[in-house]
C-alpha cells in the first residue's frame, strides 16, 4: 500500500517511520511513503506558498494553486489516489475508518498550515475530511501521522501476528481487556487467578467481562452502545 503526504514540512514525518513496526513494513515493501512539497509547484516568483484571507482575517492562508499542483500530479501517476485532507472540521478519525482505508491502494494526506487550507481546494480535491480530536495544532502532519499508523497497522503482513487485531479496543465496541505480564506477582499485587489455571474458555469469558467493565468506567459512552 503507498502513502503520499503532502507537506511543507516532510522532515516532520520521516523520522517517525524511521524505527520500529512501520520501518520494518517499509523494508519488506508492505507499505510505502513518498512526500510531495507543495512549495515546488509554485508558480510565482518567491515560492510563496501561503497569502492573506480575502475578506479579512487574521494569519496567512495556504493558497490554492501549489496545493491543485501537487495533487494533480499525484492523481494523474496513480489512479487510484484517495485524497484525505486533515481539517478541524473533518468528521472523527475512527477504528473503522482505519480498517476501511488499509484496503485502499494509495492513500494521499494533505496537511495544512498556517490558517489552513483555501477552500476550493478542498471542495474540489479531497475525497474526505477527517480530524483526530476537538482540538487544533500547528499544522496536519501529526494528525497524518496518526491517521497513516492506524490505517497502515492494518494492512496486511505490516504487524507480525495479524490477530493480535482482533483483540484490541475498539474491535469488539469495547475497550481492550486489562492485559498482565511476568511476574506473577509484583510490588505484592497478583494477577486475577483464573489467569494461571490455563482454560483458555475461562479466561476468554473474563477477558470479555473485564473489557466491558473497563469500557464502562472509562468511556461510558461506548458503554451505552453496548446496553441498546
Amino acid at each position: 500500500m503507498r502513502f503520499s503526504f503532502v507537506t511543507l514540512f516532510p522532515n516532520i514525518i520521516q523520522g517517525y517511520f524511521s524505527d520500529s513496526i512501520l520501518h520494518r513494513a517499509i523494508q519488506s515493501n508492505f507499505i510505502t511513503l513518498d512526500y510531495v512539497n507543495p512549495r515546488d509547484y509554485t508558480t510565482n516568483k518567491h515560492n510563496k506558498v501561503d497569502v492573506p484571507m480575502i475578506g479579512g482575517g487574521a494569519g496567512m492562508l495556504m493558497t490554492p494553486q501549489p496545493l491543485f499542483d501537487a495533487v494533480d500530479a499525484i492523481k494523474n501517476s496513480s489512479t487510484n489516489a484517495y485524497v484525505i485532507v486533515v481539517t478541524p472540521v473533518g468528521k472523527p478519525f475512527k477504528q473503522n475508518d482505519a480498517k476501511r482505508l488499509a484496503k485502499k491502494e494509495h492513500v494521499v494526506f494533505v496537511s495544512g498550515r498556517y490558517e489552513g487550507i483555501d477552500e476550493r481546494f478542498i471542495e474540489q480535491r479531497a475525497d474526505e475530511l477527517f480530524s483526530v480530536g476537538d482540538f487544533i495544532l500547528t499544522g496536519g502532519e501529526l494528525a497524518s501521522m496518526v491517521m497513516c499508523d492506524a490505517i497502515a497497522r492494518n494492512v496486511d503482513k505490516v504487524l507480525g501476528n495479524s490477530d493480535s487485531l482482533s483483540v484490541e479496543s475498539f474491535e469488539a465496541s469495547t475497550l481492550e481487556a486489562p492485559s498482565f505480564s511476568k511476574p506473577k506477582i509484583y510490588n505484592e499485587i497478583g494477577v486475577p487467578s483464573e489467569f494461571l489455571k490455563g482454560n483458555h474458555g475461562k479466561i476468554s469469558d473474563l477477558k470479555n467481562a473485564m473489557a466491558k467493565c473497563k469500557t464502562k468506567y472509562f468511556r461510558p459512552d461506548m458503554h451505552k452502545n453496548l446496553q441498546r
